[in-house]
Parts: structure tokens; sequence; C-alpha cells
């Protein structure tokens, strides 16, 4: 029985073989095909993806951490409309304010202050998650050459600035944000569109600032760029 190395795992396999047995790849494929007639194209674009990869100086979303505002007013909001829903309030109005509400008219108040007040939740719960989703599709990426990001659920947007634009970057991190592992990183760029960028509460901030740091003046120095105070 004839045998040869199957061009993906290099395990021994039948020459007729269409599907290789130990890595599930199949052989008559053109990525086999283009392995069989170079073996090296495949380690070729690997170091490749491996470089572009490197490239890469940081990645990252916005941590939900930088919803906590709005997370507060919320669980205000909700606690209210908990009370409107628990509370009855057209027996206290009819007793204090001695409205002499009947007793169909109590049930409607009653109804209607329940439906307002489960709507309210509702509606606050609908929006923290939409809030939160759109956080999480904020993505950013830096490189040594410029700083990207993209944004946006159905209309994506996608922007850059170029690393020697960036004149100054600040880092703050509250107390919270300690305790969390957060932090903001804030740039001030001479570029037109975006001349000051914030990276919000996002994890490794104070790599980030480093990495912003360093690659900022070695992009200076090789443009040959002088930012005037």
């Amino acid at each position: 029985m004839q045998t040869k190395p199957c061009p993906f795992c290099a395990e021994t396999i039948q020459a007729a073989a269409i599907k290789c047995r130990f890595c599930g790849e199949f052989l008559n494929s053109e990525k086999a095909k283009a392995l069989v007639a170079d073996p090296d194209a495949d380690s070729e674009s690997s170091e490749e993806e491996d470089e572009i990869d490197e490239n890469i100086l940081f990645a990252g979303r916005p941590s939900l951490w930088g919803m906590a505002p709005a997370v507060v007013k919320g669980i205000v909001v909700i606690s209210i409309a908990w009370l409107l829903i628990r509370l009855p309030l057209e027996g206290y109005a009819n007793s204090l304010l001695n409205l002499k509400l009947t007793a169909t008219q109590a049930f409607a108040i009653g109804r209607y202050r329940v439906m307002a007040g489960g709507a309210i939740g509702a509606i606050v719960i609908l929006i923290l998650l939409l809030k939160a989703f759109k956080l999480k599709m904020i993505y950013y990426e830096v490189n040594a050459d410029r700083i990207e990001w993209s944004r946006g659920i159905l209309d994506r947007r996608v922007d850059n600035v170029d690393m020697f634009r960036v004149v100054d970057l600040k880092m703050r991190r509250s107390l919270l944000d300690c305790i969390f592992g957060v932090g903001t990183v804030a740039l001030i760029t001479t570029d037109k569109t975006d001349p000051e960028f914030v990276f919000e509460k996002v994890r490794d901030c104070r790599y980030l600032y480093d990495v912003i740091k360093k690659a900022s003046l070695e992009a200076d120095r090789k443009t040959g760029v002088v930012h005037l105070e």
C-alpha cells in the first residue's frame, strides 16, 4: 500500500486519501496543492501573521466599569419604579387628600401605577443593556505608527491618529479605578478631526500610557517632528 506524508501535519497517510485522518484537513483543496508545490509556504505565511501580530502594541476594549455612573442613576430610577409598583399610592391619596375615590377609580389608578412602574423599570434596564453593548463595540488598537479605534453598532466607523501627531498624554485613575484595575488615558494631538482622544476605562492603562509615550517619541524622531509649546 502506497503512503505519503500529510502536507499539513506530516503524518503518514494513504496516497489515495482525500482527507487526513489525523488533522482532518482536505488534501484536494487549493491550500493543500500549494503546500505540496511549496512546503515552506505555510511557514512563511505563519511568520508573516506573527510579524503582523507583533506590530500591535496594544489592543483592547473599554471596561464595563466605565458605566458605573449610569448604573448608579439606573438603580435610583429602578428603585423609584419599584416603589411605584409596591406602594398603594391611590390609598394614601384617598386617605390623606380626602379625594373620595370609588373602588373602580382606585383599582384603575392602581393598575396604571403598576403598569407605569413596570414600564419605567423595563426602559431603564433596556437603556443600560444598550449602553453596555455599545461600549463593548468600541475597539482600540495601537501600533508603532498610529492609534486606531472603531465603534458603532449598525453604522461601524473606524478612525485613526498618526503617532507623530501625539503632543501630550495623561493618565487618570480614581481609587475605585485602582481597585478594579482600570484607568483612563487622554491624548492631546495635532489632528484636526480628533484633537483630544480618550481611552475610557481600559485595563493595563499604565502599560498603554508607556507604550504610547515611547512610540510617539520614536515617531517624532523618525519623522523629524518637533512639537512647539
